[in-house]
């Protein structure tokens, strides 16, 4: 590494991600009238520091999650490094080109994490670390290179209340190979952050066991205050307001010389420092803040020599190096033509030469062989890979009642009993509910994870317990605090483990249902890396009878429908829910999966007499069946999801009695009926004459006459669309209130969803005898 060098290579990262941005909004034909702003100025404050980052201190397995607002910079940076193409560049933020945020699935460039959504991108560095030591604490771990999980932050991704439950998730794992190096330009999207905002910093992480290295002064400026007056000038630095600071970079040279001359005086040596520098020098002076300034940041990169987490404060100017540095508006702000024009010129790119590469480099072949020299980069794209896993048949409970919570804990536990490739991949995890939520018996058996090996006390003082709570190095349990955003980072860091570290884990994490919302950006994100895992949420629905409301889901089902990435089903019985589980751990693993949300209940029912037939697994997976096909006249077909099962057959019994050839319609996932439905008929719009999907198959024979009742305890909107497929009237039943207390048969009489409200409504809305005594 040479100062020379990352010189070069900042100087060409500031020009290049700024002509892609002027490019996107000036040049490029416009369709949509629309600017983007916001990435200019927040590009230019993070140019010196991932020049120091990617060009002095990272090594190959170093995996870096680059704030949003940076990607001009990183997409700069691949095209310098000639691993994207100019066409993706000036196709920045437009369909099919360079995406606004780096992103792992959208973007060709060698992306780490996905980042967006400010805060989360932050989070999942330290939980890709807690991962990283997972699978090298393992006997199939392999020995490779342990490397850094770096998170380039912005300061204000600092309000985001998701970082600080990260913390303290990563002191109680003895967190360590994780860098956050926070741009500390003092803006944010509306203004400047408030005086002081470093102190709160420091005193934060450092709470939770960080150390804080703060980079304020860049290499002129330490050399600055080497000379006489120099302790002056940088107490001043130091007392100055950011709003000041960032108006007098704005205003340049000559108004810095007015300011400094009213508030330090004529001081005589540091009045003789300031005059010693023309207004261009006294400018570059006061700008070169630690974080614009390469060396520094090198220096402060090479001087870490431990696994301990860090925190950078680097002090930037929102903006550096263009027209438009410090100017609160600059978020949002742009460098008009003729600002640009200027700046080319200052730049020292010659007209047409714009996207060169190597427009300004005098020696290009010592250049070029620099670059190819840069350990990160020298191995090329780094997305690992690993073998599948063969995924053996998984046995149903034999209880003749049983809840679908209660049976995914037996099958994990006979998955924890057994030894196969894939029970030793399995790494579970849950927010506090692990015995809750039926993870007991496989903990119990695969044991918790830690680094250091640590006894149940109470086995140690033969205190009898159900659990237990052993910690390993070879466990299978990470066991997590009351944080659900925490729950779904780290199963996004776990589901991308096979492309990190190339080992594949099979991540199986547990949630009150109620509280997949509470997680539902970090689900989201999750899913928008493409991450794979199986989340369950259970218990839910208003069947959680005496929980009350707050701990009675409503809203799942569609969420699990709308989220992509994600395929969401929920079993009302446990030969449905073994079969489930088998697709979706081969699901999981194949390159065009993706991740399973189970809905789940604790409420026992009856389970059905052994379900061998033909064809009947391939219909739970493809989302429904006939439970009870109905006849060429039908009046009314009941459709159910979930734990109502027994309730919508009661009331099919009833309903018989006065309307003909009753069917009842198992839904066993909404969502791959749905997707199914809405994919094929985008095929045959595309003239492709494709065969029927599932639900118009299984809907085809019906009378036009015939009634739908959908039932499900949650929203009704799940199921109602089922009357659009070929046109049936729908009653939709479900909840769409909050639940309260009581038994499940008041609840149930309460939202109208048993056997008796779901018969009555059948006789008050459809033709034909009385059905209800």
């Amino acid at each position: 590494m040479t100062a020379k060098h990352l010189k070069t290579i900042e100087q060409r990262l500031l020009w290049l991600s700024h002509w892609m941005i002027h490019n996107a909004n000036h040049l490029r034909p416009k369709v949509d009238g629309i600017k983007i702003g916001g990435h200019q100025a927040s590009s230019a404050s993070m140019v010196s520091i991932m020049t120091a980052l990617y060009y002095s201190a990272l090594r190959p397995q170093d995996r870096v999650a680059v704030k949003p607002h940076a990607s001009p910079v990183f997409h700069a940076m691949q095209y310098l490094m000639g691993n994207i193409s100019r066409e993706k560049l000036e196709g920045f933020r437009a369909f099919g080109g360079a995406q606004s945020y780096p992103s792992r699935t959208k973007d060709v460039d060698d992306v780490d994490f996905s980042t967006g959504s400010v805060g989360l991108g932050v989070a999942v560095t330290s939980f890709a670390s807690m991962i990283q030591d997972y699978v090298r604490a393992k006997s199939w771990g392999g020995d490779w290179p342990e490397g850094r999980m770096i998170a380039l932050v912005g300061d204000a991704e600092l309000d985001e209340g998701n970082v600080y439950e990260c913390l303290q998730e990563g002191w109680k794992n003895d967190l360590r190979n994780v860098w956050w190096i926070v741009d500390y330009n003092r803006q944010s999207l509306d203004g400047i952050v408030h005086e002081g905002l470093f102190t709160r910093i420091e005193k934060s992480f450092g709470a939770f066991g960080w150390d804080v290295v703060k980079v304020k002064y860049g290499k002129l400026q330490r050399a600055a205050f080497e000379e006489e007056g120099g302790a002056a000038l940088r107490d001043w630095i130091d007392r100055c307001p950011n709003s000041d600071y960032s108006a007098l970079t704005f205003m340049g040279g000559a108004v810095w010389r007015k300011r400094l001359m009213e508030d330090l005086g004529d001081q005589g040596p540091v009045s003789a420092l300031i005059d010693r520098r023309s207004d261009d020098e006294l400018a570059d002076l006061m700008e070169n803040l630690g974080g614009n300034c390469v060396e520094s940041m090198a220096e402060s990169f090479a001087a870490i020599d431990h696994d301990r987490p860090v925190c950078f404060l680097a002090y930037t100017v929102k903006g550096w190096g263009t027209p438009i540095a410090g100017h609160k508006d600059n978020h949002g702000g742009l460098m008009t033509p003729k600002q640009m024009a200027e700046w080319q010129g200052h730049m020292g790119v010659p007209e047409g030469r714009e996207w060169d590469r190597f427009a300004t480099v005098d020696d290009v072949e010592d250049f070029r062989a620099y670059l190819d020299a840069v350990p990160f980069f020298a191995e090329g794209t780094r997305r690992l890979t690993d073998d599948r896993l063969p995924v053996p048949a998984l046995a149903t409970p034999k209880d003749r009642e049983i809840a679908t919570q209660m049976a995914f804990g037996k099958i994990l536990d006979a998955l924890a009993k057994s030894d196969t490739a894939l029970a030793d991949r399995i790494v579970t995890t849950s927010p506090d509910v692990t015995g809750t939520t039926s993870l007991g018996p496989w903990v119990n058996r695969r044991k918790l994870f830690s680094r250091e090996a640590k006894a149940d006390l109470y086995r140690t003082l033969s205190i009898p317990s159900t659990a237990k709570w052993e910690f390993s190095p070879a466990g299978q349990h990470i066991e997590l605090g009351i944080a659900e955003m925490n729950l779904c980072l780290l199963l996004a860091a776990a589901g991308l483990s096979t492309s990190l570290f190339g080992k594949r884990l099979i991540p199986v994490g547990t949630v009150y249902d109620p509280f997949v919302a509470r997680a539902l950006d970090a689900l989201n994100y999750a899913c928008y890396q493409d991450a794979r895992f199986m989340l369950v949420g259970t218990p839910s629905g208003v069947t959680l009878s005496p929980e009350g409301g707050a701990h009675q889901s409503i809203g799942t089902p569609m969420i699990g429908m709308s989220q992509p990435g994600l395929t969401s089903f929920e079993p009302a019985y446990a030969d449905e829910l073994a079969v489930i589980m088998g697709w979706a751990f081969d699901h999981m693993q194949q390159d065009a999966g993706g991740s399973v949300y189970l809905r789940l209940t604790t409420n026992p029912i009856e389970q059905i007499t052994e379900r061998s037939t033909e064809g009947f697994a391939d219909d739970v997976i493809a989302g429904g069946y006939w439970l009870r096909k109905p006849g060429p006249n039908a009046d009314v077909v009941i459709a159910y999801q979930g734990a109502v099962a027994p309730e919508a057959i009661a009331a099919a019994g009833m309903v018989g009695t006065g309307r003909r050839d009753i069917g009842v319609l198992s839904v066993t996932s909404a969502d791959r009926l749905h997707a199914d439905w809405t994919a094929a008929q985008t095929r045959r719009a595309q003239g492709d004459p494709t065969p029927p999907a599932q639900v118009e198959a299984l809907l085809a024979d019906l009378p036009p006459h015939c009634t739908l009742v959908t039932v499900i305890d949650g929203h009704p909107a799940t199921l109602s669309w089922l009357g659009g497929v070929m046109g049936h009237r729908v009653l939709p039943l479900g909840v769409t209130a909050f639940g309260q207390t009581g038994t499940i048969q008041d609840l149930y009489r309460h939202f109208g969803l048993d056997a008796r409200s779901i018969a009555e409504r059948v006789e008050a809305l459809t033709p034909g005898r009385k059905l209800c005594a």
